[in-house]
């Protein structure tokens, strides 16, 4: 059976045959703005961001 992620706010439901795989970026700052980097590989693609609560680098310890 198929992992299903679906949020309440809205119609959206993702599941597992539709992920190709997942990236954990840090945010960095850009000008005014900000930027996680991904892969070229990804240009022209739809991509979900999630936000998580937690501050900083979660690869350091």
């Amino acid at each position: 059976m198929p992992r299903r992620i679906e949020l309440k706010k809205g119609n959206f439901i993702l599941t597992e045959k539709k992920i190709e795989g997942f990236l954990e970026r840090v945010v960095t700052p850009i000008g005014t703005s900000a930027k996680a980097d991904v892969p070229r590989r990804y240009i022209g693609r739809r991509v979900y961001i999630v936000i998580t609560k937690g501050k900083g680098n979660p690869l350091k310890g």
